[in-house]
């Protein structure tokens, strides 16, 4: 499993190059990207539809022969005929990053059961960290929140503490690929003892891998979440020749080159 992280700041995205790019996508794809109100998020949403297709191109899949649905559940997965093996892939965002992880499509077709979250290390503004974690204390079980407000962890590392918990659940969730409505509290990341379960039970046949992004100073953490199988859970950092940043402008801009 890798992941690809989009480095986006909007204001050095000229809208030139938004223009430019959005005709990379399929008419599907470019009607739901134009209907967001703030350009930001059409920018995110159009970097997010371009990684699945930079990765197929990189493959030397044809931007014709690219073809793409979703889910009952609205999750996206890549229907391109002639792929072997298959691509399992996702996509996630949260402000200044947009990542992508893929693999190879194992188990959970069509969409296959992969998922990514990233997060930026922040509480909201006028709150104090005690607040934040009571407005999200029904989605923690009791562990996770005894582990986040220890007395002998500083701020910093309770931050970082949530934020690897909330990633992982989000990624699990993604990777089942159920929708909204999954209760957070069935699933459990105790960070101290590296352990997941999920209803009690160990989350066997599992691969979790955590990352961070130095190239925004450390202020995103994130999970990717594979099934691969088997009877154990494997929770681990992602390598580092499998964790690839780009910077947004140079990124569309090479997907204009090689996709025009």
């Amino acid at each position: 499993m890798q992941v690809w992280n989009v480095i986006y700041d909007p204001l050095e995205f000229p809208d030139a190059l938004y223009r430019s790019a959005l005709p990379l996508v399929d008419q599907t794809a470019q009607s739901k990207i134009t209907k967001f109100h703030r350009r930001e998020d059409a920018c995110r949403s159009l970097i997010g539809n371009l990684l699945p297709r930079v990765l197929l191109k990189k493959r030397g899949v044809d931007k014709d022969a690219m073809t793409f649905a979703a889910t009952d559940t609205g999750k996206p997965y890549c229907t391109t005929p002639g792929l072997d093996p298959p691509l399992a892939f996702n996509v996630t965002h949260d402000e200044g990053v947009i990542a992508m992880a893929f693999g190879t499509g194992d188990l959970g077709p069509p969409a296959f059961n992969i998922g990514v979250d990233v997060m930026k290390l922040k509480i909201p503004p006028r709150t104090t960290f005690i607040e934040f974690v009571d407005i999200v204390n029904s989605q923690l079980t009791a562990r996770e929140k005894n582990l986040i407000l220890a007395t002998e962890v500083t701020e910093e590392e309770a931050i970082r503490r949530f934020y690897w918990i909330w990633t992982l659940k989000e990624a699990y969730t993604k990777a089942l690929g159920t929708g909204l409505g999954f209760d957070f509290r069935r699933i459990e990341y105790d960070v101290v003892e590296e352990k997941v379960t999920v209803d009690g039970e160990p989350a066997r046949g599992w691969q979790f891998l955590r990352f961070e992004l130095p190239q925004c100073g450390s202020n995103y953490v994130g999970f990717a979440a594979k099934f691969v199988g088997g009877r154990g859970t494997s929770i681990s950092e992602l390598s580092e020749g499998c964790l690839v940043c780009y910077d947004a402008v140079s990124f569309v801009n090479r997907a204009i080159e090689e996709m025009s």
